[in-house]
């Protein structure tokens, strides 16, 4: 459970503990490119570092440090359990479920 910074909102999404810090509120991610499936909505936990771990995939980079977000593992689920709670928890994805290259 979080409150937005902007006005105070609840949010009932999940958020995941991912580190010491934690995780913000959840935030839209609008992917506009000849590549993208319309109108799929990806139910895959995301943070801004997926930005950056779809970089690193696509173009076959390493990783930012051993230590840094972007070494965790894509997301994946139980759908008995919960559509939105990764079961290999902390995990973020790298956005390719978005594309169809």
């Amino acid at each position: 459970m979080t409150v937005n910074e902007g006005g105070g909102y609840y949010d009932s999404g999940y958020v995941q503990p991912l580190d010491f810090f934690g995780d913000g509120t959840r935030i839209p991610l609008i992917v506009v490119s000849p590549w993208t499936t319309p109108g799929h909505i990806s139910h895959n936990y995301a943070d801004h570092v997926s930005i950056l771990k779809f970089i690193e995939h696509n173009w076959q980079l390493p990783t930012i440090s051993s230590r840094s977000r972007d070494n965790l593992p894509n997301p994946t689920y139980d759908t008995a359990v919960s559509l939105y709670a990764p079961t290999n928890s902390p995990a973020i994805s790298d956005l390719f479920d978005l594309f169809n290259f």
